[in-house]
């Protein structure tokens, strides 16, 4: 049976397409309430701790605000130290009181093991170790930390006790206390020193500027590496007890500590011992400035300056583990290690006052097999130094002091490769040529090796 003709024909229908809005312009622009967030996996972590790195949360307006927040506030929960993993959950609000537009935030979190340990190799200014480490992390609940440290080394031999903590919701404000011992060997004295130590830091961050404050009281005792030291080390041979406040000032805007490409570095050191007691007494002071400038061709054009001066406070001259040193690959290259200024016998004693500058060409390999790959590890390195170390008489004023700074500058040139080891440390291989030479300076002229973090 056939039905009715009702006479409709798709002509006379106006078909009206709707299209949906976009998932985008949805997420962006509706409204959402954060009700609740929960955070699952917690053993002996104290919730409180917590609060201050997810607060953020609650404030999100939408859902793209939400998942920015959720996700800034999984990086602070990492950044604590007490987790291993931490996933984030969002869904909508569930229960009798859940709002329509209400979503909750779920933190699902997996805690470090109680006790860990690690087993690495270590970098420093031309030198290497092994360390061996045992952490206890989130001691207390409240991250917490209690560091074990043991490192051999070529010329060092340490090992630490230290406790962490930082202030809660804040953690670039922290605490530490450490308890120390170490014995280091410097050739280019022919000294040997053993440092039993306490010291207390407190962190904290103002402005753009991170600051630290330090007390440290240290047992030092100085002895003979070798039979033929000279007179003046053997008499520098004893114990002597520091006991010193310092403060330490850095601004740091680099992209990268090792080989950066730009940015700029401003750190100011001070130093004051024996007002708090032992029985040394001096006034310290050092500054390091470092620019970068990218250039063409991915090359990167680098300057940097450092210089210091330690005042003796009273009659008793400066000790010779207080004063700086000078020379070697990782400052005024071309130089044996620390073998400028003031020395006896062939023992380099150190001086009072130093300034070294350099200036720098980084340039990518002409033959690096392409951009992401091993050759970005590699940088061809063009460099001119200079610097100055000696003693002060301090009676003479400040332009008989910068006058003094002024003569017998030893300065070098040269050319290498220099290879980034992460963002830890790096190697330079040069070819130096070093100049300006006085007598008994030690020079490496040609091929020198580097290793270490902090380079001039």
């Amino acid at each position: 049976m056939q039905g009715p003709d009702l006479g409709i024909q798709a002509d006379d229908v106006d078909m009206v397409e709707v299209e949906p809005e976009s998932k985008q312009e949805v997420l962006e622009n509706r409204d959402v309430v954060v009700q609740r967030v929960h955070i699952d996996g917690l053993g002996r972590t104290k919730e409180d701790i917590l609060g201050f790195e997810i607060a953020e949360v609650f404030g999100a307006k939408d859902l793209i605000d939400v998942m920015k927040k959720s996700h800034d506030a999984r990086l602070k929960l990492l950044r604590l130290g007490i987790f291993r993993q931490v996933e984030v959950v969002i869904d909508t609000s569930q229960g009798s009181d859940a709002l329509p537009n209400g979503l909750d935030v779920t933190f699902e979190v997996t805690e470090l093991r109680r006790m860990t340990g690690s087993y690495n190799t270590m970098v420093g200014n031309n030198e290497g170790s092994m360390v061996l480490g045992l952490k206890l992390p989130n001691f207390l609940g409240r991250a917490e930390k209690v560091t074990f440290q043991f490192s051999y080394g070529t010329k060092e031999t340490s090992y630490g006790l230290s406790f962490f903590k930082p202030q809660p919701g804040n953690f670039d404000r922290n605490f530490s206390v450490n308890l120390y011992k170490v014995t280091g060997q410097f050739p280019w004295s022919s000294l040997r020193e053993t440092d039993r130590g306490i010291s207390t830091e407190f962190n904290f961050p103002v402005w753009r500027s991170n600051h630290t404050l330090k007390w440290e009281g240290v047992w030092r005792e100085l002895g003979c590496l070798a039979r033929t030291a000279s007179f003046a080390v053997r008499e520098e041979s004893g114990h002597s007890l520091k006991s010193s406040l310092s403060h330490s000032m850095v601004i740091d805007t680099r992209n990268s500590a090792i080989l950066p490409k730009k940015g700029a570095l401003l750190k100011i050191n001070q130093e004051l011992a024996g007002y708090t007691g032992g029985d040394t007494s001096f006034l310290k002071e050092d500054f390091e400035i470092q620019f970068n400038r990218r250039l063409f061709w991915d090359s990167v054009l680098s300057a940097s300056l450092w210089g210091g001066m330690i005042l003796p406070i009273g009659d008793k001259p400066s000790c010779i583990a207080d004063r700086f040193y000078l020379g070697g690959p990782t400052s005024v290259r071309g130089f044996s290690m620390y073998s400028i200024g003031p020395q006896s016998e062939g023992d380099y004693l150190g001086g009072e006052a130093y300034w070294a500058g350099g200036l720098h060409l980084y340039t990518p390999l002409p033959f690096r097999p392409g951009r992401g790959g091993f050759g970005d590890l590699f940088r061809t390195h063009f460099f001119l130094n200079a610097g100055n170390l000696c003693n002060l008489n301090y009676g003479e004023g400040p332009r008989a002091h910068l006058q003094k700074l002024a003569e017998c500058i030893r300065w070098s040139y040269g050319a290498g490769i220099v290879l980034r080891l992460g963002n830890i440390a790096r190697l330079e291989l040069n070819y130096c040529v070093p100049m300006g030479v006085q007598s008994g300076d030690r020079i490496c002229d040609g091929v020198q090796f580097g290793a270490g973090i902090r380079f001039l």
